[in-house]
């Protein structure tokens, strides 16, 4: 483990949403040819299990403002060893946030000084719990449904600008509810 990763793991929740708040800005044509190349990195460091590998997120909705962090969703066999699955993303410079069941998150480009130039969450979920696709695919095909949540999201923001949970729990509703039209009324996202 780097040191920049101990010192960052060291530090409390309300100290890491205060050195990382949440920041919506503009669609930079930029995040495709970013999601871009990380996808085709995570394809080399992954390629032994034969990952479905997509751009998620809000970055991939070119009509809304974002925060400035490229999703990414790696769908894997749920027969993979997901100890060693960790191992390979955080010997290749992934943090890894979160392990839950059968999902895991990393993350690239967080630095004990504040976000680093590009910065990238990975979701590791197994395959077919993807539902992250269909509401991004349902925006992009949707432009009013896509603006009212970023309206939402602009509206959050004054709250929730330094409470990351808070405010991925405050759009929960609209996403459920958008990803529900898909499971003949009920949704899947966590």
């Amino acid at each position: 483990m780097s040191e920049a990763v101990k010192k960052l793991k060291d530090l409390t929740l309300e100290e890491l949403w205060e050195l990382f708040p949440i920041v919506l800005v503009p669609h930079c044509s930029c995040w495709k040819e970013w999601a871009d190349d990380e996808i085709k990195q995570l394809q080399i460091i992954l390629t032994e299990i034969c990952p479905i590998i997509n751009h998620i997120g809000s970055t991939a909705i070119s009509t809304i403002q974002a925060k400035p962090i490229i999703d990414i969703l790696v769908e894997v066999s749920t027969r993979l060893d997901w100890n060693k699955l960790r191992d390979v993303m955080e010997s290749s410079g992934y943090i890894c946030m979160s392990v839950s069941g059968t999902r895991m998150s990393f993350n690239k480009g967080y630095t004990p000084s504040g976000y680093a130039d590009k910065v990238f969450h990975i979701h590791i979920h197994p395959i077919g719990d993807n539902d992250e696709i269909f509401f991004r695919d349902f925006l992009v095909n949707h432009p009013d449904t896509a603006k009212e949540y970023e309206a939402l999201k602009l509206s959050l923001l004054p709250k929730f600008k330094h409470n990351r949970d808070g405010y991925t729990e405050a759009k929960t509703e609209f996403i459920e509810r958008i990803v529900s039209k898909r499971n003949g009324g009920r949704a899947l996202v966590s």
